[in-house]
């Protein structure tokens, strides 16, 4: 079969792709700027005619749950939110990363902290990549800048999952999630009839018996377990990094965006060098693990970088330590929820490196 091109919006490209992925459930809580996803799955699945699971809970304690025991049982499943309703999912994800379960979290951000507003952010940078609950864990990250990469990266968040049997998550923003654009749509896959040989899917007499759980009492082996995750996370950072570079060959100041920051400094690019002024884009896809070794090695090549965020400055560390001091960097954003346009990143790009 053909791919399929549609006229959509980034929430419904995201639950589409879902569909078509072969997700075997969704389970979520409605908010704005992400409530289309649930939406779309519902009005897509009325009397369960695709074969999945899609069911509102009655909140976001009770939706990550769900999918922490669908996970359990070696399902794909999802579900998503926006950032105050994963801050609430916070303690059902560490618990999934803590029992090593695959399964798929989006955040379409809006602008906080608190209730904030429901215009788009990407105040949750530190949230998504250090760790949003407790213990030592990750997430693998990705950031989509496009309708396009709303759905490619669903199915590509379910292959990484279920490849290092760990939660994956979208992080996107309310920008991208209402944009609408054209996409390619992949065919319909099966959905999957075998489950991993570690789920939890009922005790046969050929094997032990399949415990998932993030308690262990015995801190000897709680350490070595944590010694284990620190193995896969660092298997991670050395075989899933993702990024994209733009006009980067001769540039002698580099702007490093994601996501809708990264859209914008596309165009940024575009009019410092039509002012004589050599910039080049770093864009991460993979924000967790993130390009630390290719935006160390552009650093002996610029004069300079420039951290553009929707946010008061989050990425920008993870800038600083891939730099480590070989050059300055600098941060700009906006928040609240407004985008910054390509002219303020110039402008600002120029009063912190080209002063007189």
């Amino acid at each position: 079969m053909e791919k399929e091109l549609r006229l959509m919006k980034g929430n419904e490209a995201i639950a589409e792709a879902a569909i078509r992925a072969g997700a075997d459930g969704y389970f979520g809580y409605p908010i704005t700027p992400q409530s289309e996803i649930l939406e779309y799955l519902m009005e897509a699945n009325p009397m369960n005619t695709t074969g999945m699971v899609v069911l509102q809970a009655e909140s976001e304690l009770a939706a990550i749950n769900m999918v922490y025991g669908g996970a359990a049982c070696g399902k794909r499943v999802m579900t998503s939110s926006s950032s105050p309703g994963i801050s609430l999912k916070q303690e059902g994800i560490t618990y999934i990363a803590g029992a090593e379960l695959p399964c798929l979290i989006v955040n379409v951000v809006r602008g906080g902290p608190g209730l904030g507003t429901i215009q788009p952010a990407q105040s949750d940078y530190f949230q998504a990549v250090k760790g949003g609950g407790h213990g030592d864990y990750h997430l693998i990250v990705l950031a989509p800048a496009s309708v396009q990469e709303m759905a490619d990266f669903v199915d590509l968040s379910f292959e990484l999952a279920f490849k290092y049997r760990n939660p994956v998550m979208i992080l996107s923003d309310g920008a991208i999630g209402q944009m609408m654009e054209k996409v390619w749509l992949s065919p319909q896959k099966e959905r999957s009839k075998v489950a991993p040989d570690w789920a939890t899917t009922g005790k046969p007499t050929t094997r032990k018996h399949n415990i998932i759980t993030s308690l262990e009492l015995d801190p000897n082996v709680q350490e070595a377990f944590n010694e284990k995750l620190v193995r896969k996370y660092n298997k991670i950072r050395e075989e899933e990094v993702r990024f994209e570079e733009f006009q980067c060959e001769d540039a002698e100041y580099l702007l490093v965006a994601y996501g809708t920051s990264a859209r914008v400094c596309q165009k940024s690019v575009q009019l410092a060098r039509q002012q004589g002024i050599k910039v080049g884009l770093l864009r991460p896809i993979t924000l967790f693990p993130f390009p630390y070794k290719k935006i160390g090695a552009l650093a002996g090549r610029v004069k300079g970088m420039l951290s553009v965020e929707m946010s008061a400055g989050q990425m920008v560390e993870d800038v600083l330590l891939s730099v480590n001091g070989k050059v300055p960097v600098f941060h700009f954003g906006r928040m609240g929820g407004i985008v910054t346009t390509p002219e303020e990143v110039v402008e600002n790009l120029k009063s912190k490196f080209l002063k007189g």
